[in-house]
């Protein structure tokens, strides 16, 4: 063999070696090579959309603030209502922003109790009117099993001071605290507005904006409880009474 054949056969050889071995890696580098759509990606996540919502308002169990004017403009929501004394039950409903309660029996006592909110100083004051035969009033610091307060005024020009308490279901007890005539009253009118500030120990009393009474009421413990209203009737009925507005306020 002569030297050129030999320089021919491990040229070719050379050849031949480097393509077997370029025809081996290929598949190598294909399985090694990463793929461009790889799943370890995180797609992005619904955090700021969420972020981004307006939560929606959160519902009060109650349409009354801690003080407020009701106007009746709506149900009785948030009035716990009850009775005693008569032998059938007095009507109450809202009509044209005013609280109507129509009284069919003779001495029968209506409440309306806002059970939402307890107090320990505070005044209740209500724009009334009603037909002669009755009386209108206040309640403060109700409390269930100790009792309340509760201001009257009548349509014979007197007012009236209890503290009422229970005895059994729509039975009541009332022991007089104050029973007297002011010159804000008239005989024959319910038309007043007026108001009670409890404030611990002392229950003050007005009648068309003037204080007129002030009474120590330490004697029968009474502190804080809820507040509310009161019709009634005396002898003559029907009885008829109107609540143009029911105002809580601190002072």
């Amino acid at each position: 063999m002569t030297k050129k054949q030999r320089l021919f056969i491990s040229i070719a050889g050379f050849i031949l070696l480097t393509a077997c071995n370029l025809a081996t890696a290929t598949p190598t580098l294909q399985v090694d090579l990463p793929s461009p759509t790889a799943p370890s990606l995180t797609p992005p996540g619904p955090a700021t959309a969420t972020q981004t919502l307006t939560p929606a308002p959160t519902l009060t169990a109650t349409p009354f603030p801690m003080y407020f004017t009701e106007e009746f403009n709506s149900d009785l929501n948030g009035w716990e209502t009850f009775q005693t004394g008569g032998s059938g039950s007095p009507s109450a409903q809202t009509e044209n922003s005013f609280l109507r309660i129509d009284i069919a029996a003779p001495n029968t006592w209506y409440y309306a109790i806002l059970n939402v909110h307890e107090y320990s100083n505070v005044t209740v004051s209500a724009k009334i009117d009603g037909n002669p035969g009755g009386s209108i009033g206040l309640v403060c610091y109700y409390n269930e099993t100790k009792g309340w307060y509760e201001f009257n005024v009548a349509s014979d020009g007197t007012y009236g001071v209890l503290f009422g308490q229970w005895l059994a279901e729509d039975i009541a007890q009332y022991t007089p605290i104050a029973n007297d005539t002011t010159s804000h009253l008239e005989a024959g009118s319910l038309n007043y507005e007026i108001g009670m500030a409890c404030q611990a120990n002392d229950l003050l009393l007005y009648v068309d904006g003037a204080l007129f009474r002030k009474l120590d009421v330490s004697r029968y413990g009474l502190i804080e409880g809820m507040v509310g209203i009161t019709a009634s009737s005396f002898d003559e009925i029907p009885m008829t009474s109107f609540f143009d507005w029911v105002r809580v306020s601190e002072k």
